[in-house]
């Protein structure tokens, strides 16, 4: 007899989630970013799972391609995401930042 969690037979046991996701830690803090344009660099950092140093310089590169920028008001940035950019890759470069958006707006409580 083995030890350990009995299934019932009728599914099989849920395998462990891939260490990969769809999205890219760019996409995830341009996400970040949209819903929340005075959002903390430490709180981007704790969502995306990623460092503070990390969420830096994504937002470093996201600013010098046109997809952001900033400007400080008191002791917070506030960010501006231009929706209007387009994707940066071939397959997805037809579609711009709104629809990436729009594809992780998150859905209102019913």
């Amino acid at each position: 007899m083995t030890s350990g969690p009995r299934s019932s037979g009728r599914f099989p046991p849920t395998p462990p989630a891939p260490p990969w996701t769809f999205l890219t830690n760019h996409a995830h803090v341009l996400i970040c970013v949209a819903e929340d344009p005075t959002v903390r660099i430490r709180d981007v950092a704790s969502r995306v799972g990623i460092t503070e140093r990390g969420v830096q310089r994504i937002i470093a590169e996201l600013e010098e391609a046109g997809y952001l920028s900033h400007a400080r008001e008191g002791r917070r940035n506030v960010y501006r995401v231009r929706t209007d950019q387009s994707l940066r890759h071939p397959i997805e470069g037809h579609r711009s930042v709104s629809s990436l958006l729009a594809l992780a707006r998150r859905a209102p409580p019913r």
